[in-house]
């Protein structure tokens, strides 16, 4: 036991936020910049809680209030983007009016505890399957506050988290969690259950993950902050007002705050299937988690497994989302995690076996190219500069996520992406030739390519997405 701890904490030193490259301990405080001051302090937090599993926290409300903290979580909060709250005020706006100065209002309503989160702006993005899934916007000084406090707490449960979650940590990616599917996919554990959790987000019940997020934290100011979020009122698009009082259950899916509480809800979950000596271990299982979106692997995988898994989360009170949760061998049957799908394809070569082919779904490709789609219908009128800027960060995106080295295939959806955007440029630009435009009628896509400089997906060289070992 004492191996793994050391071992863990190596994994953390190198891959999480916390592993600095300059030793902290040789400078003095004064020394560091506000972003090494955090992390140091973060470090000594990991591991009190790595060496102490049973230590519970008390005294971290009043780190949350400190005026580096608070400026560290604003530069966070603006990197990250994103619209502002129902006050609509937004990062403009505050540094016109002086950063310094809307910071101190923040530290001095938290240190005189009179801080209280502004209602939740609540949107509903449209779904590929027609529905529209319900999103929260805080406003941003409730975003700046949870990302202070996050900085905080966020290391004492990374001490107790899971090698096999991957979603919303440091230094963690989904290409992280597709290449251990496919290591265990190369051991010959084909059969999958690919679960889907019904509306996660909004059924975590606050009891219960309070109960949780109490074994490790006994601060009760930090953990009022966490219950005044979760219970924030809501205010939808049509302006109706919601109170939140009687809300016992959901976390806003759009809070910074929200990925670490799921995360602590779920680990629940990771640490009874890789419990050694229960039934999931018996039987071979292991579970590859990223957020609320999980499979689990196995030579096999018996209907036993199935009913343990759905007992644990009724006990949770979540629900599987029977109509999504696939269960199948991959030799056989095909199935789509984090965007990317796994099967098994023929021999180019015409040679009597098959290999692993992991590829972006359907799906990811439809996305990206209505993503593409939509940009040239309402900026197609800019000049080619501005148009090729925005195509290239639809397309840099997509790319970087779905090329990873060793592991992903992407080849083939290049290909298809190039063909799209070639089609859908050259016929836009036939249909403005009433008008006078350079680009018509002399190939568009390869015209913007060579001249301003616009991205072929099968010649651009990714950023590769590589993972440690």
């Amino acid at each position: 036991m004492e191996q793994r701890s050391i071992a863990s904490d190596k994994v953390f030193e190198q891959r999480s936020i916390l592993g600095l490259m300059t030793n902290l301990q040789t400078k003095r405080k004064s020394e560091m910049t506000d972003d090494e001051r955090i992390r140091d302090f973060q470090r000594k937090l990991y591991r009190k809680a790595k060496q102490e599993k049973g230590f519970r926290f008390y005294v971290l409300y009043d780190k949350v209030s400190i005026g580096y903290f608070l400026k560290e979580a604003y530069r966070r909060v603006k990197k990250n983007g994103g619209t502002p709250g129902v006050d609509g005020i937004t990062f403009k706006v505050i540094e016109r009016k002086g950063l310094p100065e809307y910071l101190s209002e923040i530290q001095n309503e938290l240190k005189t505890r009179t801080y209280k989160p502004s209602p939740v702006l609540r949107v509903k993005i449209p779904k590929s399957d027609g529905s529209k899934r319900p999103l929260g916007i805080p406003t941003i000084k409730d975003r700046i506050v949870q990302m202070s406090c996050k900085m905080v707490i966020e290391p004492i449960y990374e001490a107790d988290f899971e090698e096999s979650s991957y979603g919303f940590r440091p230094k963690r990616s989904a290409a992280d969690a597709i290449k251990k599917i496919k290591e265990y996919l190369k051991t010959d554990n084909n059969e999958i259950l690919d679960a889907d959790l019904s509306k996660f987000f909004d059924t975590i019940p606050h009891n219960k993950l309070m109960i949780l997020l109490a074994q490790r934290i006994s601060d009760k100011n930090i953990l009022r902050l966490i219950k005044m979020w979760l219970k924030a009122p809501v205010i939808d698009n049509t302006g109706n007002y919601i109170s939140g009082k009687k809300k016992k259950v959901g976390t806003p899916q759009g809070g910074v705050i929200s990925p670490l509480l799921a995360n602590v809800y779920l680990h629940l979950v990771d640490k009874i299937i890789n419990k050694a000596g229960g039934i999931f271990k018996k039987c071979g299982i292991t579970i590859v988690r990223y957020a609320d979106d999980f499979v689990l692997l196995g030579k096999e995988i018996p209907e036993i497994i199935l009913l343990k898994l759905i007992s644990l989360l009724t006990r949770m009170d979540l629900k599987l989302n029977e109509n999504k949760t696939v269960k199948c061998n991959v030799k056989k049957k095909s199935f789509n995690f984090l965007g990317f799908t796994f099967k098994y394809s023929k021999d180019i070569h015409g040679r009597n076996k098959k290999y692993l082919d992991i590829t972006p779904s359907r799906k990811s490709i439809q996305k990206v190219k209505d993503k593409i789609k939509e940009h040239i219908k309402y900026n197609g009128h800019l000049n080619p500069e501005d148009l090729v800027r925005g195509l290239n960060s639809i397309i840099r995106g997509w790319l970087n996520y779905f090329t990873i080295a060793k592991v992903s295939y992407p080849a083939m959806a290049k290909r298809q992406l190039r063909f799209y955007m070639s089609t859908k440029l050259n016929k836009y630009y036939e249909r403005k030739s009433q008008r006078k435009c350079k680009l018509c009628n002399h190939g568009a896509f390869q015209r913007l390519v060579d001249k301003y400089g616009l991205i072929d997906p099968t010649k651009y060289a990714c950023k590769l997405t590589t993972v440690k070992a």
